[in-house]
């Protein structure tokens, strides 16, 4: 199958990862846009995800960003999986905050990629600054049809 316009590919992705993502699913995330190289998602915290200080627990934080990272990084339909990954968190979040997560491609090489992540409230307060590294390995993100 041959797409003309690559951020028709890069939706087509997005949808066949969406699909098998639970975990993603499961925390209440959900896409906003995905283009070539990008993906904006959002997530609303909620009391399950407070840590003892009843601010958002730091592994949600991550997995939210990474959600953000995977769906950039899949885009271009050749499957990549995270090689290495660096937060920094800038400020928390509370209950009821609505997250939300921008990734953008740095560099795309053939077979690893540099994407940066940023989570902003739903008052734009810098939340996080998530760094992701990317390694292709070497298949399609969408099924090859059988024609």
């Amino acid at each position: 199958m041959q797409y003309q316009d690559p951020d028709d590919l890069a939706k087509q992705c997005a949808e066949h990862m969406w699909a098998n993502d639970a975990m993603s699913q499961k925390m209440g995330m959900q896409i906003i846009a995905v283009s070539q190289g990008n993906a904006t998602l959002s997530m609303r915290i909620s009391k399950d995800m407070l840590n003892g200080h009843q601010t958002c627990h730091g592994g949600q934080l991550f997995s939210l960003a990474d959600s953000a990272f995977a769906f950039a990084c899949n885009s271009q339909n050749q499957a990549a999986v995270a090689a290495n990954c660096m937060i920094d968190f800038i400020r928390p979040a509370f209950a009821d905050d609505l997250l939300t997560a921008t990734a953008s491609v740095v560099n795309q090489g053939k077979r690893s990629g540099l994407y940066h992540i940023k989570i902003h409230n739903q008052d734009n307060d810098l939340i996080v600054i998530f760094r992701g590294n990317s390694a292709r390995i070497n298949r399609p993100v969408l099924p090859i049809s059988q024609s």
